[in-house]
């Protein structure tokens, strides 16, 4: 045999039952190593996935508190608040209405053109 081959021998390290390495600790991680190279998915995989799952679920009371604050803070206003009527409109009767527009003349009307901006083509030739 040489020499370098006696030297490297196919031993596995045992580290003495005196030093820090044989802490429960320690074990646990190398239980952890070892079995994840048989069950990667169980150990590893599986782990991500529900925290990933669990995660959303606790979030999304947090979202829903961001978005119930902002609603509050910018108030959306109604079609009719936004049109600035109030209660002191008129009521709308329909029959009212329809008598209302055939009373008008609709056979002499005159067709005008929109004034456009400078600059703007007109559509004329």
């Amino acid at each position: 045999m040489s020499p370098i081959s006696s030297t490297f021998t196919s031993k596995k390290y045992r580290p003495s039952s005196a030093s820090p390495a044989s802490s429960p600790a320690n074990a646990i991680g190398a239980w952890y190593r070892r079995s994840l190279t048989h069950h990667p998915f169980a150990l590893f995989g599986l782990p991500f996935i529900v925290t990933m799952v669990a995660g959303s679920f606790f979030l999304t009371p947090a979202t829903a508190l961001r978005y119930e604050k902002h609603d509050r803070k910018v108030k959306q206003l109604t079609q009719e608040e936004a049109m600035g009527l109030g209660k002191d409109r008129r009521k709308v009767d329909i029959s009212e209405e329809y008598y209302r527009l055939a009373s008008k003349d609709l056979d002499s009307w005159e067709q005008k053109r929109v004034g456009r901006l400078e600059g703007e083509t007109d559509g004329k030739v």
